[in-house]
């Protein structure tokens, strides 16, 4: 059993349980993304894939020969963060990197015959993964949904902040 929290001397109760652990939609997010994770390594393992090395390939069996720039803004990634990852999946020989020759400042991704052949064997993941999480196709869909809309209301305020409010209590 849990012991009662204490209130802290200077801060109300409202600030007081916002600022607890539990209460944070950031914690909440990460915590079941370790999860997630966590779900997806067993089962990413068996096609020797890790989790980013597996969305680049959800991507590219959607869409073969983009570039690391297009690539980059599907998975939300930088191309110093995607070049590396990159370069080991083309060792592993999944992709292989190629300069635009219209532009040799592009570089375009295209699948492998072993990288477009593992997606037979990817299709097990999805199936697993619903299993587990144990919701219904609908249940799945809204929350897919409301975590592409927290997404993009995040990408609008970095894109536009505005002033972080102080306390009622503090208005003028």
């Amino acid at each position: 059993m849990s012991s009662p929290k204490r209130p802290h001397p200077g801060l109300s109760d409202t600030d007081s349980a916002l600022l607890q652990l539990d209460n944070q939609l950031c914690f909440a997010v990460y915590s079941t993304s370790l999860a997630m994770t966590k779900l997806y390594k067993p089962l990413l393992d068996e096609l020797g894939l890790t989790y980013p090395q597996y969305l680049v390939m959800l991507v590219l069996w959607e869409q073969d020969g983009l570039s690391v720039g297009a690539l980059g803004e599907r998975l939300f990634l930088d191309s110093g963060t995607l070049t590396p990852l990159l370069k080991r999946m083309e060792a592993g020989g999944w992709l292989t990197r190629t300069r635009a020759a219209e532009d040799e400042r592009r570089v375009i991704i295209t699948l492998t015959t072993a990288g477009r052949s593992l997606r037979k064997r990817a299709a097990d993941v999805p199936r697993a993964v619903s299993c587990a999480v144990q919701c219904s196709f609908d249940e799945m869909t809204e929350l897919r949904q409301r975590l592409h809309d927290l997404r993009k209301r995040l990408s609008l305020h970095q894109a536009h902040p505005e002033p972080v409010h102080g306390r009622d209590d503090e208005a003028a």
